[in-house]
């Protein structure tokens, strides 16, 4: 009988300073396998991750959290939403797992997580994944730099805001760019609404994206951080995207001349129409840091 590998997968809480964190994690063969943290984006939850968790989770262990004011996670009412603060709860999880080394996979969102991170431990750092995270500047659309210049002075900038926030916001941000949408499956967009809707998340994502610029800031630092500690980097990145368009993929080359560059025909969210060719880019990077 053939021997199909199928990851198994279990589903966790751990209180981080009030805060019910929720993980997924694959459950690989070998106790000793390379460990890849999964930092999701906006407006998605650690689900954005299930495929590339049952491609890879037999051979590496792949742990998938989301942030306060996401998916299945529970926060306090008077938990200030700021990327500081998920940044202090994604740390106090690395820490409550015991983990010492491990690569970073970071995406949108999860890379103002993942450098807040880098900078504070990297000898946690083994290497980065990044998929449209930016850190530069060159990286933002025009349509990013407006979004990001919003203040809450400004009149009807959280009305902007929240009309990202809505069924239709959510699934252009899934379909923009893409050149075969039958290819995104429509459950991305569907629970990631769910969780929008529920009390008190469009709050937490007006929070945040008020607090955006300041990952804009620090963008010099992450820089630096880069040249300094040169960490083993994969980027993957949809050239479709329209927040982070090709230039802040290219852009790291400048601090990490020998890090491995693949661009797709994808949009955003590339995992959903571009598993198939970034999964084994993956597994190569982690066999090989």
């Amino acid at each position: 009988m053939t021997v199909v590998p199928i990851t198994r997968i279990a589903h966790h809480h751990l209180d981080v300073d009030g805060v019910r964190v929720f993980y997924r994690e694959s459950l690989p063969e070998r106790a000793d396998a390379p460990v890849l943290l999964l930092l999701h984006g906006f407006p998605s939850a650690s689900h954005q991750f299930r495929r590339l968790i049952d491609a890879l989770g037999s051979r590496y262990r792949l742990i998938a959290p989301d942030y306060p004011g996401f998916g299945h996670t529970r926060a306090p009412d008077d938990f200030v939403h700021s990327f500081d603060r998920l940044a202090d709860v994604i740390e106090g999880l690395v820490r409550g797992l015991g983990l010492t080394r491990f690569a970073m996979y970071m995406f949108d969102f999860g890379a103002p997580v993942g450098f807040r991170i880098a900078e504070r431990h990297p000898e946690w750092v083994a290497g980065l994944v990044v998929q449209n995270g930016n850190a530069y500047e060159d990286g933002l659309s025009d349509g990013a730099r407006d979004f990001t210049a919003l203040r809450p002075e400004t009149p009807g900038a959280e009305e902007t805001i929240r009309g990202l926030l809505t069924l239709r916001g959510t699934r252009s941000q899934y379909e923009t760019g893409v050149s075969d949408p039958e290819l995104v499956a429509p459950d991305g967009w569907t629970l990631d609404q769910h969780f929008l809707d529920l009390p008190g998340r469009k709050e937490a994502q007006v929070a945040l994206a008020f607090d955006y610029r300041s990952n804009i800031e620090r963008y010099g630092r992450w820089q630096a951080w880069l040249r300094e500690h040169t960490p083993p980097t994969l980027i993957t990145w949809g050239v479709g995207d329209p927040f982070f368009p090709e230039p802040g993929a290219r852009a790291y080359l400048r601090d990490l001349p020998d890090a491995e560059l693949h661009l797709f025909d994808a949009g955003h969210f590339a995992l959903e129409t571009h598993l198939p060719e970034i999964a084994p880019l993956i597994a190569d990077f982690l066999d090989r840091v």
